[in-house]
């Protein structure tokens, strides 16, 4: 019980000093191209004088989508990247799937953005991300049983 206790408390010792600094990086880097989409909602709202839903606006359509399908990848891929850090994966491993991540989102923002229609910004990001999460649950899965 005590062997127990002594490391739980070096686990939490560790999560506080910096136990995640790669993927800290990544969900940082995440959450402001999450802010960065959000903005661009309000700012198509204003410019659409849309109070709620889409109003059959493109401009609308792409602001929401572009953000909704943000929030719908990025929190379960980052986790799997947490979950992968913290069981100890190789650094460049947990860089590659953030970096990954991160061009993935921009790249289909970007995309969906310019065009309700298909784009390379949107078929890229979107391969890209599912590659990440593909390669994350992977990893989440070979730490869970190891």
């Amino acid at each position: 019980m005590e062997q127990i206790a002594a490391q739980m408390t070096e686990s939490v010792a560790r999560l506080s000093n910096g136990l995640l600094p790669i993927s800290t990086l990544y969900i940082g880097l995440n959450a402001l191209i999450a802010l960065v989409l959000a903005i661009l909602v309000v700012r198509a709202r204003l410019q659409t004088q849309t109070s709620i839903g889409d109003g059959g606006k493109e401009d609308m359509i792409k602001a929401q989508r572009a953000h909704g399908n943000n929030v719908e990848y990025v929190p379960i891929t980052l986790l799997t990247i947490v979950a992968i850090e913290l069981a100890g994966s190789p650094g460049w491993f947990i860089h590659t799937l953030g970096a990954g991540l991160t061009i993935a989102r921009i790249g289909h923002a970007a995309g969906i953005s310019l065009s309700t229609g298909r784009t390379i910004g949107r078929f890229g990001g979107t391969m890209l991300g599912w590659v990440v999460l593909l390669a994350g649950s992977l990893g989440c899965i070979y730490y869970g049983l190891k």
